[in-house]
């Protein structure tokens, strides 16, 4: 018994120091490229990756067969506003449903935190869209940070962790958090393939977003666990 109690605090403060990393690395990390996005000219390799997914001199034209286009505006699109407004909704309906109010309470607040925030980091940076190559879609908002690739980690980050402290076996839990994981990734690079962001404007969201659910799963694993024994259940991994 005491091997096994020793063993579960170690796996307990493993899993809070990953994610204490994982938050302070995706500080760093924004503000390092806060400082790129600030600069009056292009970063190097803000323009080389961009460039990298146009064919060689010609800019409107991206590399790839020619229904590739059509599969990253698809992609694109479940990081969008509506359909993760879609994804958030139904969630917290079967929550409320299932009378786990305290579970549906921190999905809430961690997701609408999170567009708050965001909205907050795109005034505080006034970063035009790039032009050094056309828009395969519409945009009209500013550029820093990626608020596709931020809200995608947020919601798939959150919501992943949520399921993945309901399935049972390592390799289900892996397989939950790694498919969060991709799709936050392809969100993020569809943007860069799409033309309406620099990648630091990618990167920038992909920290900022990392770092906000790992800072919420934090909150929450703590309130959660304050809360009924159906609530704590499913509360973070």
């Amino acid at each position: 018994m005491p091997t096994f109690l020793a063993n579960l605090r170690g796996k307990v403060e493993f899993t809070v120091l990953l994610a204490a990393i994982i938050i302070a690395g995706g500080l760093w990390g924004f503000v390092e490229l806060m400082e790129v996005a600030r600069d009056a000219a292009p970063h190097g390799f803000d323009t080389q990756i961009l460039l990298a997914f146009r064919t060689p001199g010609d800019p409107s034209t991206p590399i790839g067969p020619f229904w590739m286009e059509d599969v990253m505006r698809d992609i694109t699109s479940l990081g969008g506003g509506a359909i993760l407004v879609a994804i958030v909704t139904v969630t917290i309906i079967y929550l409320l449903i299932t009378r786990r109010i305290a579970t549906a309470l921190f999905v809430f607040v961690a997701i609408t935190g999170g567009q708050a925030l965001n909205g907050l980091l795109k005034l505080g940076i006034d970063r035009p869209r790039p032009e050094l190559v056309s828009h395969l879609v519409n945009v009209h908002t500013l550029s820093f940070p990626s608020s596709h690739a931020m809200m995608s980690a947020v919601t798939f980050l959150t919501l992943g962790t949520l399921l993945a402290r309901r399935m049972t076996g390592r390799a289900t839990k892996i397989y939950v958090l790694f498919v969060a994981v991709l799709l936050t990734f392809l969100v993020g690079l569809s943007r860069i393939y799409l033309g309406v962001h620099w990648p630091s404007d990618v990167l920038a969201g992909w920290c900022a977003g990392s770092a906000w659910a790992m800072l919420c799963w934090l909150v929450g694993r703590w309130f959660l666990r304050q809360g009924t024994p159906e609530d704590a259940a499913s509360g973070p991994a």
